[in-house]
């Protein structure tokens, strides 16, 4: 009897040569084949006419062949093959491409079942590449992911027959938990989300995997947030008050719960391990600040690491403007330091006399040594690996570990993305922070927009232009700017000081740019992405952005974030040709500046791949999960997960040791024996 491990090279019907064309498909083993489950399924039990069926349909047909099947050689490596059906009710033309097993099987004047899309080609109505079955086959059949050498029918046969001899008796999920939550028998919903007996059958069996992929998952986060538990220093936040009445602004009532939130942490002798999230200008850094004041207060050293030199900048003048009539010394560790200066700052870190270090990727060197660092922060989180925050903390023994992130990730996808780290939420504006007006225009209007900009700047104010985005291409995407950068300063704003910002410049220049920005010498800034994370500009009221259609949707709020941090009315233009689908993206943009919920559309609009791999987590990928349409399951799947560690915390109860088992394979996690 074989079992879900077996190597698919032992499965009948393998062998050496299949195994590795099952191998391309991620097909190692009986188990992954029996989870490598279909696309899309060919419904061969509901039957329409073909004169019925609507373009841009998928339908069943059940029709006789009534002309011979032609081949046609399109091209090296690109044979076609063409024949009409009728079932009586109408005619349709079927396209086969490069499979002449398929075509030289079926015979003229036969009837048979064909599943796939109906559209109109230049022969009228035709399906291409359908599903094809025997006239009296009506059943469901599953539709797999594919690569060449290999069909979907091959891979159902060997499904079959894994079905017959693997031994499927073990389930992964305790009993307790499929029966608190109503979820299928793995065998059989194994046996319909292959082989469905109905539609309902197969929702069933759905659901069943669905919530077993999340809770899997979940289970695994929680393990490995439980296993980074350690012993950290007891931090004393009765100065957080103190610490509120240096600031020449009053905290706002999200702040204040976040502080409480992380304060919890920093006394409870366990290492605080947490994600503040917050939109752009929502007031993370003055949360960071309380904490690194209570820190320094209670004795100990805190680092900040921001991912550049200017944003560093920005973060010390802030920080030691606020600490220092309080003598706490705080101390600006980048790659611009000069090498003395650099020595001394590290030798007065080393001792003690320096309790707020502010910094870039000069913090995590090893001639960086800390006395009692007690509290580290990453600020853009997602700019920095997870090996990079690592190293940081490393600098200290049980160290309290804070990220910060202005990307809003929808609250669904946080509870995946983030699952080992506890979150926190800024969900309001501080007071006098001004709504940007955001307008969605065509390049019909674009020569007006631009006399729009230069009144801004006769005013006194400053503004952006973010280049089209082009493929993602470092070369292509540079000469794009350079070029569209000296055209504007051609032509339209050949009469102002105009500024050209981009990803390839190094750190230095980047920084003398966006200071030149900063202190006005600049009137108006192109610039491609790269000023997605950047600095305070209260000046800087308007941003236009060219082929608004191609960037996601967080990613432009991110953008649309560079403006209206100061008194001023502030304006975003997106210029887009584009209509229909695109266009709608946009006036979700228009029409709203909560973060989460744009973060919710783009979510839905394009898929998670994006928020994945914003983390580097190692993280495999959902087979069968969709983190947007299945958030009811996720939040089963996470409760389910919490309320079985609160009773087996290490997994050791016999029903919990399939489920211990297939989180040790599937995430590598250790747990603890």
């Amino acid at each position: 009897m074989l079992n879900l491990d077996t190597d698919i090279r032992y499965l009948k019907g393998v062998g050496e040569k299949r195994a590795s064309v099952l191998g391309r498909l991620g097909i190692d083993t009986v188990g992954a084949l029996l989870y490598y489950f279909p696309r899309s399924y060919a419904d061969f039990s509901r039957v329409t006419d073909i004169f019925d069926i609507n373009g841009g349909e998928k339908a069943c047909i059940k029709a006789k062949i009534v002309t011979d099947i032609a081949e046609h050689r399109i091209r090296k490596n690109m044979t076609l093959y063409r024949f009409r059906v009728s079932d009586g009710t109408g005619f349709l033309t079927i396209v086969l491409f490069n499979n002449k097993y398929l075509a030289s099987s079926l015979h003229f004047g036969s009837t048979y079942l064909f599943s796939g899309k109906v559209e109109t080609g230049s022969y009228g109505a035709e399906m291409s590449s359908p599903e094809i079955r025997e006239e009296n086959d009506t059943s469901i059949h599953p539709v797999y992911p594919l690569t060449q050498s290999i069909t979907s029918k091959q891979i159902e046969k060997l499904v079959k027959t894994a079905f017959e001899l693997c031994d499927l008796s073990h389930d992964v999920l305790p009993e307790s938990i499929r029966r608190q939550n109503k979820i299928a028998d793995f065998r059989e919903s194994l046996l319909n989300i292959h082989f469905p007996k109905s539609r309902e059958a197969l929702e069933r069996a759905k659901r069943r995997f669905v919530f077993e992929e999340l809770f899997v998952l979940r289970t695994s986060l929680s393990l490995m947030k439980n296993k980074r538990k350690r012993k950290a220093p007891i931090i004393n936040t009765d100065y957080i008050k103190e610490y509120e009445s240096l600031l020449p602004y009053s905290l706002t009532l999200a702040q204040k719960r976040v502080i409480s939130e992380c304060g919890a942490d920093l006394k409870s002798g366990t290492a605080m391990n947490r994600l503040v999230e917050g939109d752009v200008g929502s007031g993370k850094t003055a949360v960071a600040a309380a904490l690194m004041y209570s820190c320094a207060k209670s004795g100990y050293q805190s680092a900040i690491m921001a991912p550049t030199e200017i944003l560093a900048e920005q973060h010390f003048a802030f920080l030691s403007g606020l600490f220092e009539k309080r003598g706490i010394k705080v101390a600006l560790l980048t790659g611009a330091v000069k090498a003395a200066e650099k020595r001394r700052i590290k030798a007065a870190i080393e001792s003690g006399e320096i309790q707020v270090i502010v910094g870039t990727h000069a913090l995590i060197t090893d001639d960086t040594v800390f006395k009692n660092l007690s509290l580290v922060i990453t600020d853009e989180q997602h700019r920095f690996g997870v090996a990079q925050r690592g190293a940081l903390a490393s600098k200290g023994s049980g160290v309290h570990t804070l990220v910060m992130s202005a990307t809003p990730i929808p609250r669904t996808m946080g509870l995946i993305i983030y699952g080992d780290l506890d979150i926190s939420i800024l969900d309001e504006y501080p007071k006098g922070r001004g709504v940007v007006k955001t307008y969605v225009i065509n390049s019909d209007i674009r020569s007006r927009a631009f006399g729009f900009i230069k009144k801004l700047i006769a005013e006194g104010r400053q503004g952006y232009i973010v280049c089209p985005m082009v493929e993602e291409n470092e070369e292509l995407a540079l000469a794009a700017a350079e070029k569209y950068y000296e055209a504007l300063c051609r032509n339209e704003f050949s009469n102002y000081r105009v500024g050209l910002l981009h990803g390839k410049m190094k750190p230095a220049e980047k920084d003398k740019i966006m200071l030149a920005f900063k202190d006005g010498d600049i009137d108006l800034l192109v610039c491609t992405t790269v000023i997605e994370v950047g600095i305070d500009v209260p000046n800087a009221a308007v941003m236009l952005i060219e082929n608004a259609e191609r960037f996601g949707l967080s990613q432009l709020h991110q953008l649309r974030g560079r403006i209206g941090r100061g008194k001023y009315e502030s304006h975003c233009i997106l210029l887009s040709d584009m209509k229909g689908n695109a266009n709608e993206r946009l006036q979700v943009i228009k029409n709203t500046t909560d973060g989460f919920k744009i973060a919710d559309e783009d979510l839905r609009l394009r898929g998670p791949g994006d928020y994945l791999g914003n983390r580097q987590h190692g993280m495999p990928k959902l087979k069968i999960a969709d983190l947007y349409a299945d958030g009811d399951i996720m939040r089963l799947a996470s409760m389910a997960a919490a309320n079985l560690l609160e009773h087996d915390p290490k997994l050791v109860s016999p029903e919990c040791l399939a489920l211990r088992e297939k989180i040790k394979q599937t995430y590598k996690t250790f747990i603890e024996n």
